[in-house]
């Protein structure tokens, strides 16, 4: 976890009082909410920590930090519950509770001086944004960037403004967008996520690849990286939907002798080849 120096010398147990002070509506089903407090930033992340959000008297659930500014964390959250609902339902100038970061965070020693592959789907893009937005911050101490994303539709596309707009000007950079199924106005490519990724054939060579999406997505993806010879240790993933209460108390995340909230939520795929099958 980072420094807590850089968390005002607070706990990640416990909460900080946090301003919603923008949302973007990112899909129908998708908002990210720009959230300060009185000290600024709640928390200090590294790309792929997570936070926990809560909304008195709904409750609280744990969400992947997207990206940061200087005086502001972002959580994109897609709807899917009852938090998650009212979340979707609150406005700027909303208290909510925020508290962290949790989870291992993306290593990034080993992506240091790398290619990075980055594959998303869906809201699977959330914690990658995290990292790539990291690798453009800091862009001296990587290689290339190839960003693959995809999407059921275009209009269920995350982050249209960096994936058409912010990270084509970054230099050594290249987007790939795919949709399951396009409309009238889509001229990009139609496919899964997956055969995009094989159609585009990045080497493997001094490359690591960080994939996050849907399990049916990534299950398939670790499939196709495999056919083009990228090995375990050079692939990155996180197992984020199975953490419920951050602190390796609840049992819910527990594989084998790991917790995700603990020991993840970003392993390495030789690191989960050694772990019970259940995962």
């Amino acid at each position: 976890m980072c420094n807590c120096d850089d968390n005002h010398g607070a706990s990640p147990l416990l909460p900080v009082v946090g301003k919603v002070i923008k949302i973007v509506e990112e899909t129908p089903d998708v908002k990210t909410f720009h959230v300060t407090s009185d000290e600024g930033k709640p928390f200090t992340p590294m790309p792929g920590q997570l936070g926990m959000v809560s909304l008195l008297p709904v409750g609280e659930a744990m969400f992947s930090v997207t990206t940061q500014g200087p005086d502001h964390l972002e959580f994109a959250i897609k709807k899917a519950g009852t938090l998650t609902g009212v979340l979707h339902e609150i406005e700027v100038g909303q208290a909510i509770g925020v508290r962290g970061p949790y989870g291992n965070g993306f290593p990034i020693d080993l992506f240091k001086g790398k290619d990075i592959v980055f594959i998303g789907g869906g809201i699977g893009l959330a914690p990658v944004r995290s990292m790539i937005n990291y690798c453009v911050e800091n862009r001296d101490n990587f290689g290339k960037l190839n960003i693959i994303y995809g999407a059921r539709s275009p209009e269920d596309l995350c982050f249209k403004e960096d994936l058409f707009e912010n990270w084509l000007k970054v230099r050594d950079t290249q987007v790939h967008v795919t949709v399951d199924k396009g409309d009238d106005n889509w001229k990009g490519n139609v496919g899964f996520v997956p055969a995009f990724l094989e159609e585009i054939n990045p080497t493997p060579e001094n490359t690591i690849a960080l994939t996050c999406g849907p399990p049916i997505m990534i299950k398939f993806v670790l499939q196709s990286l495999a056919k083009m010879n990228f090995q375990p240790e050079q692939i990155v993933t996180t197992l984020e939907m199975r953490m419920k209460c951050g602190v390796g108390k609840c049992g819910r995340c527990n594989i084998g002798s790991k917790y995700v909230c603990l020991d993840g939520p970003v392993f390495t795929l030789a690191e989960l080849n050694e772990m019970p099958s259940e995962y």
